[in-house]
């Protein structure tokens, strides 16, 4: 009986970071079809991707503040900015200018490369994995590579520079956050979407973006998908994951995003995969198990980031 009180919080924060995990992986799978509907129906890169950004965090922001939570302090905002450059302008941003010109195969195995910088950068900073971990670094990375073993690898140079940035940015963005100070994890979010958001449509107009023609419809329900659940759902799920499990874990999206945008290629774009994909699949799920089974996903204890519980 005495242990029924202190389970049902193991149980409820069990079933948080499994659907936190849940949304990140299905939804950011999903985003790649998206993203490439949008800017073929007539959206530019950057215009498209600040825009949308810009306002999920406005909206975000608004009913945070409603709802009593309190406004970033100055510190909070420059930190919150920083992460934003990084984590939505080097991450998003530049895939979304690759995908102009990159196949999707290459872009999802940039992608998957998000984890193996995030243990890295984790271990650069003491926080070294464990020995399971790398190993479901290592598996994953492998199924990622043998599901697009037979894909079109072609890309532009610029698109190739964009994804070599991309995952490096989102990477360090996503370790440099652990211990800064920041306001509550979804005030956190609201507050990168706007600074990330503005920073690449100044970048954008910067670079000659321009709007030279009504979008089709296809591109902006594209967009609509890629502001609500793409913006406000998937990345505050992923900032709440950056302050309650591991970076490994919170970085294990990478290994499931490419199955999500197969099967999604194949039922609503006819994109065809067969028995070396459906293996691939399987390396990569496994990959992922390993990296979940290795800490049980959560830290044992949140007060090693007081700053993040503040609020």
């Amino acid at each position: 009986m005495t242990n029924a009180p202190a389970s049902a919080p193991g149980m409820s924060r069990g079933l948080s970071i499994a659907l936190a995990l849940a949304a990140v992986y299905v939804i950011w799978g999903s985003t790649y079809l998206a993203i490439r509907f949008a800017l073929e129906g007539g959206y530019p890169p950057l215009l498209m991707a600040g825009g949308r950004f810009v306002i999920a965090g406005a909206l975000m922001y608004a009913v945070l503040r409603m709802r009593g939570v309190p406004a970033p302090t100055r510190p909070q905002w420059r930190n919150s900015a920083f992460m934003g450059a990084l984590l939505l302008g080097g991450g998003n941003g530049l895939v979304c200018i690759a995908e102009q010109s990159v196949s999707s195969g290459l872009a999802a195995v940039a992608v998957a490369s998000a984890p193996l910088w995030i243990g890295l950068f984790a271990a650069m900073r003491g926080q070294r994995p464990g020995r399971m971990e790398w190993l479901g670094l290592g598996i994953g990375f492998v199924g990622v590579l043998w599901l697009n073993a037979g894909s079109s690898l072609t890309a532009s140079p610029q698109g190739l520079i964009a994804l070599l940035i991309a995952p490096i940015a989102w990477s360090f963005g996503s370790v440099w956050s652990r211990g800064r100070d920041l306001p509550s994890p979804f005030m956190t979010a609201a507050a990168q979407m706007l600074c990330g958001g503005a920073m690449m449509l100044i970048a954008g107009f910067a670079i000659g973006e321009r709007m030279t023609s009504w979008p089709t419809l296809q591109a902006t329900f594209s967009v609509a998908y890629l502001l609500s659940f793409g913006s406000i759902v998937a990345f505050s799920a992923y900032v709440w994951l950056l302050h309650h499990v591991r970076p490994t874990l919170a970085g294990s999206y990478a290994y499931v995003n490419p199955l999500i945008a197969v099967l999604l290629g194949s039922w609503l774009a006819n994109e065809q995969f067969g028995a070396q994909d459906i293996g691939a699949m399987g390396v990569i799920l496994l990959g992922v198990v390993a990296i979940t089974l290795a800490k049980g996903g959560a830290m044992k204890k949140p007060v090693a980031q007081p700053v993040d519980e503040a609020a």
